[in-house]
C-alpha cells in the first residue's frame, strides 16, 4: 500500500496542459462574474417623457445621468479587478508555459492560487459597495497580496523542483520573481495613500495595472 501511495504521489498532477485549462476555466468564469456587480439603474423618471430643459436636455435623462454617477464606483472596482485578474492570468500562464511537466505540490499551489482568484468577485464587490472604506480596500488589497504570494510560490517551487525549462532565459525566474516582489510593494504604497484618502490609492493601484498591461518603455516603469 506504501508502495502504491509513492506511486501515486510520483504521477498524480504532472499534466501542465490539464492544469492550464483549469486555470483558464476558472479565469474566464471569475472574469465574468464581476460585471454581474454592474446594474442597470432603475429610474421611473426615464421612463416618462418630459420637456426638454433650457440647456436641451430632459429631465429623463438629467435623471438617468445622476443614476449613472451611482455606478461609477462599482465600474471603477470592475475595471480595476478585470486588469488584476489579467495580470495574474498572464503572470501564471508564463509559468505554466516554461514548464515542462508538473507534480502533486505544484498542481496544489496553483490550486490554491487559483482560490484566490475565485475570492475577487467578493472582494471586488464589497470595494465598489464601500469604496470610501478602508477596510474595504484592505481586503481587497488582502486578496492581491495572497494571489501575489501564491504565485511567487508556485515559481520557487518549480524552480527548485527542476520543472523549469533546460533552455529558458537566463535569469527568466529572478526577472518573474523581482516583477511580482516590486508589483505587491507598490500595491502596498497604494493602500498606505488610501488611509489619507481611498480614491488616491485606488488611483494609484489602478496606474500599476495600467502600466502592467500597456509595458511602457520608460525606465524604471519598465522594469515591472
Amino acid at each position: 500500500m506504501e508502495q502504491r501511495r509513492t506511486l501515486y504521489h510520483r504521477i498524480a498532477g504532472g499534466s501542465v496542459d490539464r492544469l492550464s485549462a483549469l486555470s483558464d476555466g476558472i479565469f474566464a468564469v471569475t472574469m465574468t462574474l464581476l460585471v454581474l456587480d454592474l446594474h442597470v439603474p432603475v429610474v421611473e423618471e426615464v421612463r416618462r417623457q418630459r420637456p426638454m430643459w433650457a440647456d436641451g436636455a430632459t429631465e429623463p435623462e438629467r435623471a438617468l445621468w445622476s443614476a449613472l454617477t451611482h455606478v461609477g464606483p462599482s465600474a471603477l472596482a470592475f475595471a480595476l479587478s478585470f486588469l488584476t485578474l489579467g495580470m495574474f492570468w498572464m503572470g501564471q500562464q508564463t509559468q505554466l508555459n516554461y514548464c515542462t511537466r508538473g507534480d502533486r505540490q505544484l498542481s496544489w499551489l496553483h490550486l490554491s492560487f487559483l482560490l484566490g482568484v475565485s475570492f475577487m468577485p467578493f472582494s471586488t464587490a464589497l470595494l465598489a459597495e464601500y469604496m470610501t472604506v478602508r477596510l474595504a480596500l484592505l481586503v481587497y488589497w488582502v486578496n492581491i497580496l495572497v494571489l501575489g504570494l501564491l504565485l511567487l510560490a508556485c515559481l520557487r517551487y518549480s524552480d527548485r523542483a527542476g520543472l523549469l525549462r533546460e533552455d529558458r532565459e537566463p535569469g527568466f525566474a529572478g526577472s518573474l520573481r523581482r516583477r511580482i516582489v516590486v508589483a505587491q510593494a507598490l500595491y502596498l504604497v497604494g493602500v498606505v495613500l488610501a488611509c489619507w484618502n481611498t480614491y488616491v490609492g485606488i488611483g494609484l493601484i489602478v496606474v500599476l495595472q495600467l502600466n502592467s498591461a500597456f509595458a511602457p518603455r520608460i525606465t524604471p516603469f519598465d522594469r515591472f
